[in-house]
């Protein structure tokens, strides 16, 4: 850590170097001189690191991620994309079935673009930029064992290198050690109340595997196909074909509680052929598998109000997953992760890191990004039966008919589409699905008529299927 009898700038450890942690470090370094603890060991290229046993499953990052990835990082979506990622149209570029089982059409009306790779090249072009500011340094191999101080301020981190425990004094420690954070116990130990949480698992469990891209697809400009789950129809299954850097297609197929997909991979294909909708598994025949089936449970939707604690430490905060992780089939936890990041920094070019109630402010801005995503997953998983203790409420009702409505209007009409996908992408709040853009068209038109299968074109089809 940098020696702030020199520099004369505050110190702040944040906890894991996961996309959460480099974004949170990013906007600190504006303020103060950065310590990131991580327990793994971290690859020097685009390598899985089991600190993130989730990378081999599908990512998108949506267009509202995509602006608060380059607003915390100018440049950094351009060097995704020189590595082999790709920003992809919505929906131009992608061929996708909607939960109440309606097919968007490909429009070209609207701005957003999703970035698509793999994990793996995501993080490792994260941290290969963030990691490069002289103001941060990384402690690998380190696990942070809990917080110094009391119920009223932070001032410290304990943690253990090998054999070796020490205290790191910091004027903020920031917890982005995601769904295994151990915030909750960590702030009880301190003398605080146990914050309340919420969680809503939809009992999804996914398999992935990495597939060649069949015939001649392998450049990268195949469209993404997603076969979405049907709440009304349990159990919900569904799939994507994500097409990455590589010549590569990962392809994620998702159930919920009793239509699991297992690791077994002389079934994945018939599995994909049972969706909703069959185009993955035809799509699937001629693509040569790369790995085996690898199986992820931990999908609950998972929130913790750490923004209505009565009493908040100075000198503590919790980003990302650490305070809500969702089931991953939405794609907003990078989102999320890079605007709780934009929200943190604005704080601060107010309000001084080391002011008494600073870090209240900062975990009250830092969970306002995650409602919206959250009340979008919460209200479509809450749905599956034995997904939370309670059951939907009618407003939750009412709230799910009227999006199934603006999806069925944003799948015919361009206008209602860039009004779903401003909110779908966590660029806008959700009251944006009742402005004029999506009431006009909902109530009066013009819709085109429903599509009755995939929109994938003749060309799109053979290209999948034409020999090497």
């Amino acid at each position: 850590m940098s020696d702030r009898a020199t520099t004369g700038r505050p110190a702040a450890i944040v906890i894991g170097a996961s996309a959460a942690g480099l974004f949170a470090a990013a906007a600190l370094t504006e303020f103060a001189d950065v310590t990131i603890i991580e327990r793994d060991t971290l690859p020097e290229a685009a390598e899985p690191r089991r600190g993130v046993p989730q990378a081999r499953h599908a990512h998108l990052v949506w267009s509202g991620g995509v602006r608060a990835f380059e607003e915390l990082l100018p440049g950094v979506v351009d060097d995704v994309v020189a590595e082999g990622g790709r920003l992809a149209h919505i929906m131009g570029d992608m061929v996708s079935r909607a939960p109440n089982e309606v097919w968007f059409r490909r429009f070209l009306a609207t701005h957003h673009r999703n970035l698509v790779s793999s994990r793996d090249l995501l993080d490792h072009v994260l941290r290969r930029r963030v990691l490069a500011d002289e103001r941060i340094t990384l402690r690998q191999n380190t696990t942070a064992l809990a917080p110094a101080g009391d119920a009223g301020r932070v001032t410290g981190l304990r943690v253990r290198t090998g054999d070796d425990e020490l205290t790191l004094a910091a004027d903020l420690v920031v917890d982005a050690s995601g769904r295994g954070s151990r915030s909750p116990q960590w702030l009880q130990d301190l003398g605080l109340p146990r914050v309340a949480e919420r969680r809503v698992d939809a009992g999804v469990t996914y398999a992935t595997r990495l597939h060649r891209a069949p015939g001649a697809t392998a450049d990268g400009a195949f469209p993404l196909i997603n076969v979405q789950a049907n709440p009304a129809k349990a159990p919900g299954r569904g799939g994507i074909i994500l097409p990455v850097e590589g010549g590569r297609w990962i392809v994620t197929l998702a159930g919920t509680r009793g239509a699991e997909p297992t690791a077994d991979p002389d079934a994945f294909v018939d599995y994909a052929l049972g969706l909703g909708d069959p185009v993955i598994g035809e799509l699937l025949k001629d693509a040569e598998p790369l790995e085996d089936v690898t199986l992820s449970r931990s999908t609950a939707n998972h929130r913790r109000y750490y923004e209505k604690a009565r009493r908040w430490p100075d000198g503590y905060l919790v980003v990302g997953d650490a305070v809500a992780a969702y089931n991953p089939v939405y794609g907003h936890g990078l989102t999320v992760a890079a605007q709780c990041a934009l929200a943190v920094r604005d704080v601060l070019r107010t309000t001084a890191l080391t002011a008494p109630g600073t870090a209240r402010r900062l975990q009250r801005a830092a969970s306002r990004p995650v409602a919206g995503a959250w009340d979008l997953a919460v209200g479509q998983d809450a749905f599956y039966p034995g997904a939370a203790d309670t059951p939907p409420t009618a407003l939750e009702r009412f709230l799910a008919r009227f999006v199934d409505r603006a999806v069925a209007t944003g799948a015919r009409s361009p206008r209602a589409l860039g009004a779903l996908l401003d909110v779908m992408s966590l660029e806008k709040p959700a009251t944006r699905l009742f402005s004029a853009d999506m009431l006009v068209p909902m109530l009066f038109g013009p819709k085109k008529p429903l599509l009755q299968e995939a929109p994938l074109t003749e060309t799109e089809r053979k290209a999948a299927t034409t020999p090497r």
